[in-house]
């Protein structure tokens, strides 16, 4: 988003406010986590289906008839062993190799967005949401009746939390049509668009249940967007 959209973002809220004695916040992220457990999840998955894998695929050891050439059995047991040994050595050493460089491709940030679940983008957005609704104050509100919209860019995902005073009195689901505006904005390449259309939503719910008092309606909260990392 430029500053021409964060104008605009700002613009909504204020005007939102107005009318109710409710806080909009609205926070964006680059990125809620780094998800390292990621490409070490791929990696040792790959390692460990390796082996099972290649004799899948019919790649064995084998070990010749050696009977019929004249040895005895302590010579073939000794060279089934070695051969064993040298299986095995193989396969560890296959194993290390495939998990180090599935480690090092999926560790690319686009590649290990893509194969990062989006239950878990989903749940780290959460956790990020909820630790900016208290790190900004939202839950410090004189009605506790602040709402923070937050988006992350990278995941492509949006938040919603509405604080217990507004949240006692609207169904959650009441929610869902103004993220559904947001993220269609921000899909579209809209950002500001999107985020207007979700803030006047939450404006008009807001402005339902906690209308403006004239000459008791102190703006609680900034109104500029928060740009975190």
């Amino acid at each position: 988003m430029n500053e021409q959209d964060l104008r605009q973002i700002s613009a909504a809220v204020a005007t939102a406010e107005n009318s109710t004695r409710g806080e909009i916040f609205c926070v964006v992220a680059n990125e809620c986590s780094d998800y390292r457990e990621v490409p070490i999840a791929w990696a040792a998955l790959a390692a460990l289906a390796a082996p099972a894998i290649l004799l899948a695929g019919g790649i064995h050891v084998t070990v010749p008839d050696l009977f019929n050439q004249g040895w005895t059995s302590d010579q073939v047991g000794e060279v089934t062993q070695t051969a064993a040994r040298m299986a095995v050595a193989g396969a560890i050493m296959l194993q290390a190799v495939l998990f180090v460089v599935v480690a090092i491709v999926a560790s690319i940030p686009p590649v290990r967005r893509f194969l990062t679940p989006r239950s878990l983008k989903r749940e780290r957005v959460r956790r990020r949401a909820q630790e900016q609704f208290f790190a900004k104050g939202l839950h410090a509100t004189r009605e506790r009746t602040g709402i923070l919209i937050f988006v992350s860019t990278r995941e492509h995902q949006a938040e919603l939390i509405a604080d217990e005073g507004i949240a006692a009195k609207v169904d959650p689901k009441v929610w869902d049509e103004a993220m559904s505006r947001l993220i269609s904005g921000i899909k579209a390449g809209r950002p500001a668009e999107g985020f207007e259309q979700a803030i006047g939503m939450c404006g008009e719910i807001l402005t339902e249940h906690f209308p403006a008092i004239p000459g008791d309606n102190p703006n609680e909260l900034p109104d500029s967007v928060v740009i975190i990392p």
